[in-house]
């Protein structure tokens, strides 16, 4: 399948041309255009299993937008890119406005010039012939693992996030007092059975606003989660809007003296909510409490540097290097308290 088949990444996001891949013909030439074939089915099949959907199309938006109504199809969509610039610049806008990696980004064209145009522009960006629309829910890049109640609801979330972000725009006053009007509830427990799917996840597909970027298995969080050495801690963020999901974790080792933070990792939908070292904190009291020191182990990239900074804001200070990995540790001589524009919920 070309370019697909030299691909490993998965794919988050898959951006759709309109006229001739989409459907069937020329939008301002024929306003009577069909869907093809395998149109409905695959787009089904990606929303189902969580991979995120937009569109960068050179049209009338309010034809192509009414278009989309008509065959029940608008919904799919987030981020909707119809205009007359150049489609990579569109597919650029999508990535930073889903706020995730050019790298896990699929285009769709049926033109190899629009094709080349994104590829040349976009080299990260993973670009499928529209004929090739019938095979794209069979590709390697298009199977996440594990399918969980987050991935199903993704492009909810994800359209939650746009209204809450239009109810920020307009409003006026400081930061603190908005997110005091979203009621946010942040949820802390330690992860159970059927959070190691999403779990998993979470490792794999978050990049950005990762400590270590380790990876885990369903198997070796399992054994994590059932481990007396190790807490395993998932968190849930819950607002006026709805659910965010599960958009947090860590993995903590727990020796007698000492507690190390292997992993922890936080969605990068919720760090504009004020949340970020809400689990931190959480984790600093539970060490206090237990009478043990707190490390944390940290291995520093480009892609992660907001990270380091809530360490460093959370009074984590440098004391060591082990190979590649930066440690911290903390200090616990005072209790942390939590935001008081959310409710904090722990178990």
């Amino acid at each position: 399948m070309g370019d697909s088949a030299r691909r490993e990444h998965k794919i988050k996001c898959v951006v759709w041309d309109l006229d001739n891949t989409l459907w069937n013909g020329t939008l301002l030439e024929d306003q009577q255009v069909t869907l093809f074939p395998h149109t409905l089915a695959t787009i089904k099949t990606l929303d189902e299993r969580g991979i995120l959907q937009s569109i960068a199309s050179k049209n009338d938006a309010d034809l192509a937008l009414a278009k989309l109504k008509e065959f029940n199809l608008d919904d799919y969509f987030i981020y909707p890119k119809i205009n007359w610039n150049p489609k990579s610049a569109s597919v650029e806008q999508i990535a930073k406005e889903i706020n995730i990696g050019l790298d896990t980004i699929a285009f769709v064209d049926d033109q190899p010039y629009e094709r080349e145009e994104v590829a040349f522009s976009q080299p990260k960006v993973l670009c499928i012939d529209a004929r090739e629309i019938g095979q794209i829910p069979d590709m390697p890049e298009m199977q996440p693992r594990f399918v969980t109640d987050d991935s199903r609801r993704r492009r909810h979330m994800y359209q939650s996030d746009i209204q809450r972000n239009q109810v920020e725009k307009a409003f006026t006053g400081p930061q603190d007092a908005f997110l005091q009007t979203l009621a946010m509830v942040f949820t802390i427990a330690p992860a159970k059975e059927e959070d190691l799917k999403r779990a998993e996840e979470l490792t794999v597909r978050t990049n950005q606003l990762n400590t270590t970027g380790y990876t885990y298995t369903y198997d070796e969080l399992n054994f994590f989660r059932q481990s007396k050495d190790h807490l395993l801690l998932v968190a849930t963020l819950d607002d006026k809007f709805g659910t965010y999901g599960k958009i947090g974790l860590a993995l903590i080792t727990c020796d007698k003296t000492v507690w190390r933070i292997k992993l922890l990792l936080m969605s990068c939908r919720v760090m504009a909510r004020g949340v970020g070292s809400v689990l931190i904190n959480h984790i600093r009291n539970e060490a206090r409490r237990h009478g043990v020191r707190l490390e944390a182990e940290m291995l520093t990239n480009d892609r992660n540097r907001m990270m380091y900074m809530t360490y460093k804001f959370t009074h984590f200070t440098e004391t060591n290097k082990e190979g590649e990995l930066i440690i911290f540790e903390n200090d616990l001589s005072k209790e942390q308290k939590f935001p008081d524009f959310l409710q904090v919920v722990t178990d």
